[in-house]
């Protein structure tokens, strides 16, 4: 599982082939359930990720029904994708350079208007966040009462902490999308789901 999230992200890089330009292109893979989803954009053309695996470093990504929009092999070395694409007998040479939100260019510090998913129904809380570095502090409250953060760390674009409140531990995680958090939680062991968060004016 720590896999998967090792290597979902949006990279952005070019795919070469001989005796054509370089082309521009940008991969995103997002994380559903435990499975590998994503797309690729070149120009205006997107194509769907129809079936990912990831293991050992080693990613292949088929686009397309049957792969009939090709294949996509790469090696992950840190924040690197490199490795060809194929489709057919053309084959491209792929190097894709994932793309932090670096933490820096995003301002987490203050209150955020959090909605968690607790098995189906919406919860709703605030959550007060204070950033120093990659330390994480601050405070959840909702109609369970106030929670304190604990554990939290905000790194490489991943936020992640734990809520210390009177009804048990809820561990936390989330990254930045679109100038929201979003994320998952899991309360206990006993409950888990999604979240998310957009900041207070």
């Amino acid at each position: 599982m720590a896999q998967v999230d090792s290597v979902v992200g949006k990279y952005v890089g070019t795919a070469k082939s001989v005796g054509s330009p370089d082309a521009e292109i940008t991969l995103e893979l997002t994380k559903t359930g435990d499975k590998i989803t994503g797309q690729v954009m070149h120009g205006q053309t997107k194509l769907d990720v129809t079936e990912a695996t990831f293991s050992e470093g080693k990613l292949t990504l088929k686009f397309g029904p049957a792969a009939k929009d090709g294949t996509l092999t790469a090696k992950l070395d840190g924040a690197v994708l490199a490795g060809e694409w194929s489709n057919g007998e053309k084959k491209k040479t792929v190097e894709l350079k994932r793309v932090v939100e670096s933490s820096a260019a995003v301002n987490l510090n203050g209150q955020w208007d959090g909605v968690a998913d607790a098995q189906g129904q919406p919860f709703p809380f605030l959550l007060t966040l204070k950033i120093d570095g990659e330390k994480v502090s601050g405070s959840s409250s909702s109609q369970l009462g106030e929670a304190q953060i604990s554990n939290g760390t905000w790194k490489d674009g991943k936020l992640d902490f734990q809520l210390e409140g009177g009804s048990g531990v809820i561990t936390m995680s989330a990254t930045v999308i679109e100038g929201k958090l979003s994320g998952e939680f899991d309360y206990a062991g006993q409950a888990q789901g999604k979240w998310v968060a957009v900041r207070k004016n």
